[in-house]
Order: structure tokens, then sequence, then C-alpha cells
């Protein structure tokens, strides 16, 4: 259960807030490509684009982190999307809607992500959405990316907003487990990308919701009757 006095929420970024989906799924299948390679189409990455680099070139060659071929391939991918990090990313439906609302009622928002500052910091700059965005923590703002829960506690800290007293917004097991770890609130965005695993309510969260306006009414700032406050 969500409380209704949380006074600030938190969002991670790829499949909760944005569809970064179709430029990650891009940059993999550049790499095959340009190796004769057939493309696999966005599709076939979209599960798995909360991965990142992981994720992609898992779907794109097979391999894992600790194959060889690794450092070089995932250099290669970085270079690729950084060159399309906007290109076809948008907001998912409705997520501005939110952003609107909590800025109408006064509360703050933020991003803490597991992307790096070299891909997160030029990607919130050049999108709208994130002009009202109080915080934005990277996955290497601190030493710990998550699940570990000090990336959200740097973000509560940027706040001046008790931990307790913040709601964590997240499409991936360990942003749930990071959101209880630092001991906020956490929803499940059941919409986004989920990885291959799709349990989502055996993650632990205090709610799910399926569209991102379905947040506005736990924190009781929609009237389902009347549409938005």
């Amino acid at each position: 259960m969500v409380r209704a006095d949380i006074r600030a929420v938190l969002f991670d970024l790829d499949g909760t807030l944005v569809d970064s989906a179709p430029d990650l799924g891009a940059a993999a299948d550049q790499l095959r490509i340009d190796r004769g390679m057939p493309a696999l189409g966005p599709a076939s990455y979209r599960p798995m684009a909360g991965a990142g680099a992981r994720g992609m070139l898992g779907v794109a060659f097979g391999i894992a982190p600790d194959h060889p071929d690794f450092p070089t391939l995932r250099e290669e991918f970085f270079c690729n999307y950084e060159r399309r990090l906007t290109r076809s990313t948008q907001p998912f439906d409705g997520v501005s809607e939110v952003v609107a609302v909590l800025c109408r009622h006064g509360l703050p928002w933020g991003v803490v992500t597991n992307k790096a500052t070299r891909f997160s910091a030029p990607l919130t700059r050049a999108m709208p959405l994130f002009a009202s965005a109080s915080v934005v923590v990277s996955g290497d703002t601190t030493p710990h990316a998550k699940p570990h829960p000090a990336p959200l506690l740097e973000a509560a800290r940027v706040l001046g907003v008790a931990p307790g007293d913040c709601l964590y917004v997240g499409d991936d097991e360990r942003d749930i487990q990071a959101g209880r770890a630092a001991g906020m609130g956490t929803v499940a965005a059941s919409y986004g990308y989920l990885g291959r695993a799709i349990e989502v309510r055996q993650w632990g969260s205090d709610a799910v919701i399926a569209t991102p306006i379905e947040l506005l009414a736990l924190l009781g700032l929609a009237n389902p009757g009347l549409g938005l406050k």
C-alpha cells in the first residue's frame, strides 16, 4: 500500500519514464549489420532493454560479460548508442501528464538510473520532459548502482526529503530491491521492459501499475470520474 503523504517521487529512466528500446536495439543491431549479419529488429531487443549493454549484446551475439569479445563490443555499442540517444526515444504515453500533475501539486520528482552519466546527462538535457526534474542520479554518481540503495539515498539527500517520505517507481526487480533497501515506498511499472522474468507481483513492491497514469490514483492526485485534478 502506498502512503498518502509522499513528499517526493523518484523514477527509474529506461522502461519507466522513457521508451529507449528502439535506440538501444538499433545500436546493437548496427553491430550485427557492420559484421555482415542480419538485423534482428526492435522486438528482439525490447524485453532486455533495461539491462543495458549486457542485455543488448546478449541478444545480438549471445554473449555474457565474461566473454573475451565483450569489452570491445560494449564500447562499440556505446559509441553507436551515443550517436542516436534520442533519435527514437520518447516518454511513455501518460508520463508527461504525470510529471505535470506532480509539479502542479508541488511534489518534487527525479530520476535514479543505472545508466552512466555519459548517456543519462545528454539524454535528459535533450528531452523537454526532464526540465522540471529536481535531481538526476546516474549509475556512476555513487560508488554503488542499484540494487544497492546508495543512489536512491543520494537522490533523497539532494531533494532534502527523508527516504521514507519518497516513492520509487521502476520496471526491474532491482529497482524494487533498491527502493526497499532505502526505506522508500515502491511501485513496479509492469508496462516496462521487465527482462526475461515477468512475475512482477512477486517482487514485493507496495503497488503495481500497468500504465503511468495509474500512479496518480495511487498518490490521490487523480479523480477517476472527473479526470486529472
